[in-house]
């Protein structure tokens, strides 16, 4: 299957993301995140919480979050967190997901959009070293890991340390 249906967020939707939180991490650091976010009036920006659910039934399957984050100051976004339910892993709902809210970031004339994670999965959608654009996180991590998009290439990026909303704890 490779036809998700994805949209924003609504209140409805809530207690089935932390449940594809809840299964997809070992612990619910990441579902704890995500409400934290959620309450948080200066990380969280409506639209940019997508849900992809399954054709057939409606299914909420996979997640991706945008929320509000700086770089020296100027204003980026994090994707964080990305979950799939372990049974559909695999099958395109995390992709479809990420998709969407990038496109959606995009609609909203957001730019810099910043990601930790696996240096295999996310070049796919146009991420790259943070280096390359002299952006740094705020802890020691390894440079294939911490990752950078540019949604509008003619729009310039800001450069430095990245400043994460308080709900991630760092």
């Amino acid at each position: 299957m490779n036809t998700w249906t994805v949209g924003s967020e609504t209140s409805e939707d809530i207690p089935a993301i932390r449940d594809i939180l809840l299964a997809a991490f070992p612990t619910a650091l990441e579902a704890d995140i995500v409400d934290a976010l959620r309450a948080d009036p200066k990380a969280w920006i409506d639209g940019l919480s997508m849900v992809a659910a399954a054709p057939e039934d409606g299914t909420a399957t996979g997640y991706a979050l945008l929320t509000r984050c700086h770089v020296d100051g100027a204003p980026a976004l994090a994707l964080a967190p990305c979950a799939v339910l372990p049974s559909a892993q695999r099958t395109g709902a995390g992709s479809a997901a990420i998709r969407a809210a990038l496109d959606a970031a995009r609609a909203m004339a957001e730019n810099l959009v910043l990601v930790l994670g696996h240096a295999d999965y996310y070049p796919r959608f146009g991420f790259t070293p943070a280096s390359r654009f002299d952006i740094r996180a705020p802890f020691e991590v390894p440079d294939e890991a911490m990752m950078a998009l540019a949604l509008d290439n003619t729009r310039t990026v800001p450069a430095g340390t990245i400043r994460y909303p308080a709900a991630f704890g760092v």
